[in-house]
């Protein structure tokens, strides 16, 4: 059996969106620069995309992710928490980890920050281990 294919929903500069179909949504960051509007535009995107199809889960590639600034990290954390409070039974991201140590860093930042009674982040090495767990959660 041909594993699904995800169905590209959004793309720009900052990274494309997807419908997966077992039922979540993943985003991918390119690598290079990118503007907080670029990155709102995206995460937004994501937004609509849970809401729409009334999912809890998503898996995020940040292997390519240049490291976040300072106001990126503010806007991240409080955008989390904004989103997870709309899903009072959980919000579950599961996030492979960048190559960058400093994008590592800021994420674990990020994490820290924004992980609440409903917002579960979970970092992993690899994809794979990362679809396991979402796959858990659902």
């Amino acid at each position: 059996m041909a594993p699904a294919t995800p169905r590209l929903y959004f793309e720009n500069a900052v990274g494309r969106l997807y419908e997966h179909p077992d039922g979540y949504a993943l985003f991918q960051y390119n690598d290079g620069k990118r503007t907080l509007s670029e990155l709102q535009g995206l995460l937004s995107h994501l937004r609509n995309v849970l809401e729409r199809n009334r999912w809890y889960r998503f898996l995020t590639d940040q292997r390519q992710l240049a490291p976040f600034t300072p106001e990126e990290i503010d806007w991240l954390v409080g955008h989390w928490r904004d989103t997870a409070a709309q899903h009072p039974a959980g919000l579950y991201g599961a996030v492979v980890m960048s190559h960058n140590v400093f994008t590592r860093l800021a994420m674990g930042q990020i994490v820290q920050q924004a992980n609440t009674a409903t917002m579960h982040f979970r970092r992993f090495e690899t994809e794979a281990e990362a679809t396991t767990w979402l796959a858990q959660v659902g």
